[in-house]
């Protein structure tokens, strides 16, 4: 039975962008440092490290967790890497949760990398093996041929028309604008969405979150080393995963029901009955504008086709009744894809902290908040609540 509090004390991550010069190692040990540096610790104080990095084909590194090793500080300590395909990015803080939840670690430092822009022609290149070799390889399909039969399948269900979900893009590129290592954020409308150039229709480049490189890091420790270095520590109140079939084409694609499983798995553990009120804030993962839309249903803050109105009345924004991304989310920071979802934890840190600058949220002190992520081939739910 778990009996211990984690909490976060210090977070840190670097510019999000393509074709960074930078190697993995050298990522992973920017952001690792300014995290410990946050939490006024050093390495030496470090008992373990978790590493979150998504297929090895990015980079063509064989092993990838072991290549990290030396970058992240894991080196003559327990390391372990974590894999959920986009959704390892939270599942990396859940893998430092237990680490130190568990007794069998009082720190942990958990870091999430990625170096995308190294595959040719384009980093899709490297999911071409989670097809089905049978029935899907012969099709020619992509990530964004079956993400474009989504969208349009929740555009059908719930009569949402394109410029609806153009909302979510043109909102977090804004918001994107005050966060200091974002990679495309910019002002932009509707129109500029809807006249972007035509990938798979309906999704459209402006749809689309970019590839990217970057790194972000979280230190975890237990109650009483909280206490040693803070007066101000970020409790992990809840943590939540699931993984659905693999066969995507058995599902209904208008409802992300991994994530709502994730989702009542974490509000369990953190006595969370109505998240629409006792949660603050979320980032949600949004490598599509219409992701952010579908996951906040799936997370229960928005009934089903309910999300397209609140983000058309204004609900969502910064300084709206319920935030949705007031980082920027990965359609205005950058998402490479491990690093993306950890920045979103980081983000809440740094929001239940008050030190998100520009990004804090307006009108109410955010006392609670939620990241998520999600991954895999339409079937990975990732899902973390933190409070102040």
């Amino acid at each position: 039975m778990i009996k211990r509090r984690v909490a976060v004390i210090g977070a840190g991550m670097t510019l999000f962008r393509r074709r960074m010069l930078e190697t993995g190692r050298e990522l992973s040990y920017e952001a690792s440092r300014m995290a410990l540096e946050a939490a006024g610790m050093s390495m030496k104080d470090v008992e373990s490290v978790v590493i979150g990095t998504a297929p090895d084909a990015f980079d063509g590194v064989h092993m990838k967790g072991e290549y990290l090793i030396e970058g992240a500080g894991g080196v003559g300590r327990a390391n372990t890497r974590v894999y959920v395909g986009g959704g390892t990015g939270v599942f990396t803080p859940v893998g430092g949760w237990w680490h130190v939840a568990s007794g069998l670690f009082d720190t942990c430092l958990v870091v999430g990398e990625e170096k995308m822009s190294p595959l040719r022609p384009h980093p899709q290149s490297a999911f071409w093996s989670i097809f089905d070799h049978t029935t899907e390889r012969p099709l020619g399909v992509t990530l964004l041929w079956i993400f474009a039969l989504e969208m349009r399948r929740y555009m059908h269900a719930h009569n949402v028309t394109e410029e609806d979900i153009a909302l979510v893009a043109v909102k977090n590129k804004m918001n994107a604008l005050d966060h200091p290592c974002a990679q495309i954020a910019s002002k932009i409308t509707v129109d500029d969405v809807m006249n972007s150039e035509k990938i798979v229709w309906p999704v459209k480049r402006y749809d689309v979150s970019p590839p990217s490189d970057g790194a972000a890091a979280a230190v975890l420790v237990s109650e009483d080393v909280a206490r040693k270095f803070t007066k101000d520590p970020v409790w992990i109140d809840g943590v939540g995963w699931n993984v659905d079939t693999q066969y995507w084409t058995n599902r209904e694609l208008c409802y992300p029901a991994y994530v709502e499983r994730a989702a009542r798995m974490a509000y369990k553990m953190a006595k969370i009955e109505d998240p629409r009120r006792q949660l603050d804030f979320a980032e949600v993962y949004d490598p599509f504008d219409y992701k952010e839309l579908h996951h906040m249903e799936g997370l229960l803050l928005a009934k089903k086709g309910e999300a397209p109105r609140l983000t058309r009345e204004g609900v969502t924004q910064r300084n709206g009744e319920f935030p949705v991304n007031p980082s920027g989310g990965l359609l205005g920071v950058g998402n490479p894809i491990a690093a993306a979802g950890m920045m979103k934890v980081c983000e809440v840190f740094w929001q239940l902290r008050g030190e998100a600058g520009r990004r804090q949220v307006r009108g109410k002190r955010a006392e609670r908040g939620l990241a998520q992520a999600w991954g895999d081939l339409l079937q990975c739910g990732t899902v973390i609540t933190m409070k102040g």
